[in-house]
């Protein structure tokens, strides 16, 4: 009798533990979709990025683009990133089509060799351009890409926030998971540790400087990210954005790659 009391109530601890894991990754993926909410809806919009490159001495290089987005909200949105200085980039663009399911699809323009290049999933992990960005950061964060699970609550720079963990569904990740921070008030993602191959915490990303536009879209004016192996960070500021202005998929086609130089 003893034996059966210790098995009975050894499969009701376990079956506690597995109800409240089950909890966590449910309410994971609530506060991941109220944060893809946040961001949705917007249509079509362009903005003019400047992009400051700082190495571990403290030089700073600064680059100069413009970004284009298409929400798809049946698939994954679409971007286009196009250099326009210093010269030796001026020209080189990115054309990113996100999917909600299988692999997301990415082509580099680079004007020396005057020809567009698919990405291949693989290679999407390294540095692009010398920056502390990888084509896997650029491109779209669609909810279906991961897996989550909630960990707790915390104050982080004054704002309290849930603290997700999302684990990349896709096997050529550069990310065995992240640990992201997003606000419980208005759902705005302010934190990411990114963590590589080894489970090293190589990586934060933070936003900030979130700014309305039309009432209804927020969006950070700055996001920066700094590598904890070399530190050197690269910071993004977002400068005249504008939304509904008009694009379509012609202008986010390979064709549209050749025309940005």
């Amino acid at each position: 009798m003893k034996n059966l009391n210790k098995i009975f109530f050894s499969a009701l601890f376990f079956f506690f533990l597995n109800f409240i894991h089950s909890e966590e990754i449910n309410r994971g993926l609530e506060i991941a979709l109220k944060a893809d909410d946040s961001f949705s809806g917007y249509g079509d919009s362009k903005t003019n990025l400047k992009m400051m490159l700082k190495d571990r001495k403290g030089l700073v290089t600064e680059r100069v683009m413009e970004m284009k987005l298409l929400e798809v909200p049946e698939d994954g949105d679409k971007s286009l990133i196009v250099f326009d200085s210093p010269r030796d980039v001026r020209g080189v663009a990115v054309l990113s089509h996100a999917h909600k399911v299988g692999s997301d699809e990415q082509w580099l323009y680079l004007p020396a060799l005057k020809r567009v290049k698919r990405v291949a999933s693989k290679n999407r992990t390294g540095p692009f351009l010398g920056s502390e960005f990888s084509l896997e950061d650029l491109s779209f964060q669609e909810v279906e890409k991961y897996s989550y699970e909630y960990l707790r609550d915390e104050n982080i720079d004054g704002k309290e926030s849930h603290v997700i963990k999302r684990i990349p569904l896709d096997p050529y990740s550069g990310y065995t998971k992240q640990i992201v921070w997003i606000s419980k008030s208005n759902s705005l993602i302010h934190q990411i540790h990114h963590f590589d191959r080894k489970s090293f915490h190589v990586k934060t990303q933070t936003f900030s400087g979130y700014k309305k536009y039309l009432n209804k879209f927020w969006r950070p004016g700055e996001i920066h990210m700094i590598n904890h192996q070399t530190n050197k960070t690269t910071t993004l500021f977002f400068q005249d954005m504008a939304f509904n202005t008009g694009l379509s998929d012609k202008d986010f086609t390979q064709n549209s790659l050749k025309r940005s130089k």
